[in-house]
């Protein structure tokens, strides 16, 4: 089982991404739980997390939210923009599960 965060300026753009990562999961046979916070949430969140994938606006929050990654052991980055506007979700899964891999 993993737990992607997602963490965007409301927490509602990303819930479309969300879904289509969750499809991409299930397709792949992989058990995750995925959701979406707004940024003021995602520390708060990111001790149930095994990654934070960062909404692309949000860019500028990276080095602060790595801080409290690195002393969770939770690996943080920020989602790629061209894979965020086209909602590849089996992109942003395939990402949040190489960061997954490297911090193991």
């Amino acid at each position: 089982m993993v737990n992607i965060l997602l963490a965007c300026s409301s927490g509602m753009s990303t819930s479309l991404l969300v879904s289509k990562m969750e499809a991409a999961a299930k397709e792949k046979g992989i058990e995750a739980t995925i959701w979406a916070v707004a940024q003021d949430k995602a520390e708060t969140d990111l001790k149930k997390a095994d990654v934070l994938l960062i909404g692309p606006q949000m860019r500028f929050m990276k080095k602060k939210l790595e801080k409290f990654g690195n002393e969770q052991g939770v690996p943080v980055d920020v989602i790629n923009p061209v894979d965020y506007g086209r909602v590849n979700g089996a992109a942003v899964l395939e990402t949040a599960l190489e960061l997954i891999e490297k911090n193991s």
